[in-house]
């Protein structure tokens, strides 16, 4: 495990399901969803195509703040639209700056055109936090003598 692992092997541990939702779904059917999944975004499909992503955030922003009602409004009228995407070889490292520059929290990983899952920066963060504890071990092992030569 390292920084520079891809994000297809994040997938290949958590799994690739995705949770998505039409555009012209109400904002209320993707809050629900978010609460029925536990989850903080949804990405926005017409058919196969990505068209968008929908976060808590966007909600709070375009819909709470502003007065609106989610049962009034549309998917496609508050999502996030283009969506930041990946690629399943781009690398853990990449990832969180690609996150820490769009100021966004979900990268969907696309590859050739199809959605084949989902990172989130909480799955990064888990990620770091292994590897760095298994540097640690390793090292204290090598420290300690247990370290094959």
């Amino acid at each position: 495990m390292k920084l520079h692992d891809s994000v297809e092997r994040i997938l290949r541990q958590k799994g690739s399901e995705v949770y998505s939702i039409s555009p012209d779904a109400t904002v209320y059917e993707a809050l629900e969803m978010l609460e029925e999944k536990n989850i903080g975004a949804l990405l926005v499909m017409a058919g196969d195509s990505l068209v968008g992503l929908l976060s808590e955030r966007d909600y709070i922003r375009k819909v709470k703040l502003k007065g609106h009602s989610s049962t009034d409004l549309k998917v496609e009228e508050i999502m996030s639209s283009p969506v930041v995407t990946v690629s399943p070889k781009c690398s853990v490292d990449e990832c969180m700056h690609c996150m820490t520059n769009k100021r966004c929290r979900h990268l969907p990983v696309v590859d050739e055109g199809k959605v084949v899952g989902v990172v989130s920066i909480g799955d990064l963060v888990n990620w770091i936090m292994t590897v760095q504890d298994v540097t640690i071990h390793q090292l204290e092992d090598y420290i300690c003598g247990k370290y094959p030569a």
